[in-house]
């Protein structure tokens, strides 16, 4: 809840609360956060929040199971998630895609953990509801209007504000999934190399991990449907920034990226206030047409600071955000692959010197080339299956040299295996789908349920 009665922030605030993110390296630490589709196994339709086999009622089943520690989050009477007592939270998307917002953890070996811990306690409170989960990019079957919104204020601004711009936004809230992983910055050159690394790289990993070439029942053209929504669904708060790809990145020009990313909502109490497309920095000189007088608070700017979808987000670690959902290997494989990039010196200037020359142009052909082809697809005129291929090794190489050992003795590479496979084969896991698809599965998209969920 926010206190109307915070202290205004001004723009300095802001980049100090940004820099406040630095951490020293070998203190960097590991943040994944991964979505899952929800479907009622007898008629394999989208599972709605109300009712005795709804998401409100798994949410009070996974509070229940996870035990003393664990506390529900509340919106005008709906439990919308769940802190748990080991740093995370499980949260809701806006078509009831659930979310594991991950802790921020030392290595691989123990977000894989968190996974598996994490998969285990949502099987056993959906199981007595008949309820199944499966990893996917993009809806297979359910149309928009086959899934029903979550009870959260700030999705309803979204929904009304979406279709005013772009085609596939609502699409976007309701029918896709993601892996993402959250990284640190050791200062600002850090944030800065890391940051133009990995958006210019972002589409060799949209292509790795692609995972949804199914739309409304059929093959949508795209092996990353996902990918190919996001292209279209508000430009501007969402694709490639161009500042980030200036000489003199820094803080103060992500900040001023942020502040002209039109506004969705303020938050007040338990209320969203409806400003969907006004300026916060109107806002920031008290002229916020129907709150004239009012100035924000550090809480009004966080707030504000979710509600741009880059590629690549900046807050007080970088969010890498361009990947598929999929399967139980691919969540420990996706920060695996940019741990190794980014928290490796020598990974990270090879990845850097492969990035060099891209634009912010580049990244943007790149994506909808991505989209659609996958590995076949190009990047700044480079083969996609050459940069992936070089891109894995270099991550291996990161994560070895990282040396981060279980209990068992294994270093954090065997996490990259499904990459590994990909890159050796030359096929996504959407290809292998599309491959099910025409042979074993005979057309019949009804299997995919059976084939993707997680037991």
């Amino acid at each position: 809840m926010h206190d109307t009665q915070q202290d205004p922030v001004d723009v300095g605030q802001m980049i100090a609360w940004i820099a406040d993110g630095e951490t020293p390296d070998g203190q960097q630490k590991i943040g994944t956060e991964h979505e899952k589709f929800l479907f009622h196994r007898q008629t394999l339709a989208p599972v709605a929040y109300e009712g005795e086999s709804g998401i409100g009622a798994l949410l009070e089943r996974l509070l229940t199971d996870l035990g003393p520690g664990a506390e529900p989050i509340m919106e005008k009477g709906n439990i919308i998630g769940i802190v748990d007592a080991d740093g995370g939270a499980v949260t809701l998307e806006p078509g009831g895609q659930l979310e594991l917002s991950g802790a921020p953890l030392d290595d691989i070996h123990q977000t894989c953990s968190e996974t598996g811990r994490h998969l285990r306690h949502m099987l056993a409170a959906a199981k007595p509801l008949d309820i199944g989960m499966m990893g996917l990019g993009y809806h297979p079957v359910a149309q928009r209007e086959d899934i029903s919104f979550m009870p959260k204020g700030r999705y309803r601004i979204m929904s009304r504000h979406m279709p005013k711009v772009g085609t596939f936004g609502l699409d976007m809230m309701l029918r896709t999934c993601t892996v993402q992983v959250n990284l640190d910055f050791a200062d600002e050159a850090d944030m800065r190399q890391k940051f133009r690394t990995s958006l210019a790289l972002q589409p060799v990993a949209t292509a790795l991990f692609a995972n949804s070439p199914f739309k409304d029942g059929r093959p949508s053209g795209f092996l990353s449907t996902r990918a190919h929504a996001w292209t279209d669904t508000d430009a501007a708060r969402s694709g490639v920034p161009a500042c980030v790809f200036d000489p003199y990145f820094g803080y103060e020009q992500w900040i001023d990226y942020i502040l002209d990313v039109p506004m969705y909502f303020l938050h007040r109490g338990d209320d969203y206030i409806d400003v969907a497309g006004q300026s916060f920095r109107d806002f920031l000189d008290g002229m916020l047409p129907g709150h004239e007088g009012q100035l924000p608070s550090m809480a009004d700017f966080q707030d504000h600071i979710t509600t741009a979808f880059p590629e690549v987000r900046l807050k007080r670690f970088l969010e890498m955000r361009g990947a598929d959902g999929g399967a139980w290997g691919n969540i420990c494989a996706l920060p695996a692959f940019w741990t190794g990039l980014l928290y490796d010196s020598e990974a990270l200037a090879a990845a850097a010197k492969l990035a060099e020359g891209l634009t912010a142009n580049d990244v943007m052909e790149a994506r909808l080339s991505v989209s659609r082809d996958g590995l076949r697809g190009q990047l700044g005129g480079r083969d996609i299956h050459k940069l992936a291929t070089e891109l894995v090794k270099l991550s291996s190489d990161g994560l070895r040299r990282r040396a981060r050992i279980d209990d068992g003795g294994n270093d954090e590479t065997g996490y990259l295996a499904p990459l590994r496979e990909v890159v050796a084969s030359g096929e996504t896991p959407a290809d292998r789908l599309l491959r099910l698809y025409d042979t074993s599965w005979g057309g019949n998209l009804q299997q995919i349920f059976d084939a993707e969920q997680y037991q």
